[in-house]
């Protein structure tokens, strides 16, 4: 007897354990795969999609007519002998009464919640350009600190040659080996140990973070992405960027169209507070019932009908403020559309001046920089070894070769970061063309 009621249960707390808690991925994941997986596993979309379900349902609902009302009676009974046929008038009555909404308000209500669950598909797209961004964000640190930690182990073992190079200089009385350097060599040694373990440090800090949307035990791993950038013929181009093509693609981001949703349902409230003017009306009828005299003359029954209507004559203090504030209302959604643009045209253009510069350091390390740094640090090492340099020179050319090649990895990666924020700012770009005659 208890079999079905259990089932019931189990299934349930199997739901909720699922949207609680990520499904656990382990290994590496791409960072394409990262994305998706955090999208399939986001509570948030979910929960939006139950919220426009329960907009459709009340949708229906606000279009049906209020539950008409019964009454029931006894009319003219006398109190003295409380005798249903006593007197003629005395009757048993049975109404009903249904009122009827003011104006077009049933349709107005239901236009309303349609407008509010249509923008929860707005929200859920920005919600899934942004958890792009997010997870492209933590995905990016976790590979930098990782790549970053493989280039400096596999330098290491050059300072250790180093370090033995001027130990047994040293030890030997060869060149100018001092000991010094023998100290400096090993300090460098440590000093990439640290910095190694503070690169792993940053690693494990940007998975844990990761977890959040991909559940326990996830890498990344892979080399690292291309991202595709949206309209890369215009946000490349020389100049500034053509004012109008952005403004109708910002006007089709979803934070926009979710913003003009609510400037709509605003608007619906508006003539909702004007339909408050209207007098709301209702019918009812009623039968009443009548006994016989009690000399047996037959009495008739009496049928009413009528209608009923209350008159909004004092509309100072309730219905005018009323529609003050709805108006006041819709007037503040438009500023949000307003400031919405401005946040979406500067990020845009902070990202995309972002870009460029990026794009520009990344050929200069590409191009001349790289190579300038090892010729210098090959310079050094071969003065060194043919007794005409400094020690000191060495080591610190072979340091700032490899933190020129940390930071041309760390511009590689940025670039990918301001090319995920630019998507962001540009997910309004099919709708855009879609509009477009």
């Amino acid at each position: 007897m208890f079999a079905v009621p259990f089932v019931r249960i189990a299934s349930l707390v199997v739901v909720l354990c699922s949207l609680s808690s990520p499904v656990l991925a382990q290994g590496p994941l791409s960072l394409e795969d990262a994305i998706a997986l955090a999208r399939e596993q986001d509570p948030w979309l979910e929960g939006s999609r139950l919220r426009q379900e329960a907009l459709a349902a009340s949708e229906v609902a606000a279009g049906s007519l209020p539950d008409p009302m019964i009454s029931l009676g006894a009319a003219n009974l006398p109190i003295d002998t409380f005798n249903f046929n006593q007197e003629p008038m005395t009757q048993f009555k049975v109404g009903v009464s249904q009122a009827l909404p003011r104006g077009d308000s049933l349709e107005l209500g239901q236009q309303r919640f349609a407008l509010l669950g249509e923008q929860q598909s707005h929200l859920r797209s920005d919600r899934r350009e942004q958890l792009a961004v997010s997870v492209a964000g933590l995905w990016l640190d976790a590979w930098l600190a990782q790549e970053s930690a493989r280039l400096i182990e596999g330098d290491r073992s050059l300072f250790e040659y180093l370090f033995e190079v001027a130990q047994n200089s040293y030890s030997n009385a060869l060149g100018q080996t001092r000991q010094q350097d023998v100290i400096r060599a090993q300090l460098e040694l440590t000093r990439l140990d640290d910095r190694i373990a503070r690169l792993r440090q940053q690693h494990d800090t940007a998975v844990g973070q990761l977890a959040q949307w991909l559940g326990a035990g996830v890498g990344v791993g892979g080399a690292l992405p291309e991202l595709a950038l949206r309209a890369p013929e215009r946000v490349r181009a020389a100049g500034p960027v053509d004012a109008a093509w952005l403004g109708q693609v910002l006007s089709a981001h979803p934070v926009v169209a979710s913003v003009e949703q609510t400037i709509a349902a605003s608007e619906v409230d508006v003539e909702l507070a004007r339909q408050k003017f209207r007098p709301q009306w209702g019918v009812n009828a009623s039968y009443g019932y009548r006994d016989d005299a009690p000399d047996g003359m037959d009495r008739a029954d009496f049928f009413s009908v009528g209608v009923s209507f209350d008159l909004p004559l004092f509309t100072s203090n309730r219905q005018d403020r009323e529609l003050q504030s709805a108006a006041a209302q819709a007037e503040a959604s438009r500023t949000d559309r307003a400031l919405a643009l401005r946040r979406l045209r500067a990020g845009f253009e902070a990202e995309r001046a972002s870009l460029t510069q990026l794009e520009a350091r990344e050929s200069l390390y590409s191009d001349r920089l790289l190579a300038q740094m090892h010729e210098q640090s090959e310079a050094a090492l071969s003065a060194y070894t043919s007794v005409d340099g400094d020690f000191a020179e060495v080591v610190r050319a072979r340091i700032d070769e490899l933190n020129t090649r940390v930071e041309a990895l760390g511009i590689r990666v940025e670039r990918q970061r301001a090319i995920a924020r630019l998507n962001y700012y540009l997910a309004g770009l099919d709708a855009a063309e879609e509009k477009a005659p």
